[in-house]
């Protein structure tokens, strides 16, 4: 895919999930510096806004109990058909995600802390069609 070219044709929208408000801020910001559409939510909430939302990626910050909402994901691949939306994983550890992007639930994981030097290529890899 030629570089510039977004993998969906609407708004690229991105799901930025965390339980706090402080990170769901920052990782927005970040996501917004990419020209993306950031749309927080907290991780309970999360699965219900996926088809309404039809994301072209989901930044989740693991803080504790994601299992319903990555599961949802999984789920919800499975039934796009350009394998959508890509997943992006911060976390303290890699050790634990590992696992989930073996059962390619997550496309990358991303160590904390976050900042836009480690964030942003990332976002920009996957949204532009560069996998990580």
């Amino acid at each position: 895919m030629p570089e510039g070219t977004r993998l969906s044709s609407g708004a690229s929208h991105v799901l930025v999930v965390s339980k706090s408000p402080i990170s769901r801020i920052v990782v927005s910001g970040i996501v917004e510096r990419a020209g993306l559409k950031a749309v927080p939510e907290m991780p309970a909430l999360a699965p219900a806004r996926l088809g309404g939302l039809d994301p072209e990626l989901v930044i989740v910050d693991v803080e504790g109990d994601c299992d319903d909402l990555l599961l949802a994901l999984r789920d919800y691949r499975r039934a796009s058909p350009a394998n959508l939306p890509r997943v992006i994983l911060l976390s303290l550890s890699t050790a634990q995600t590992e696992m989930l992007k073996a059962a390619h639930v997550v496309d990358a994981v991303v160590t904390k802390p976050i900042t836009p030097e480690t964030l942003q290529p990332v976002i920009d890899r996957l949204v532009f069609g560069h996998r990580a």
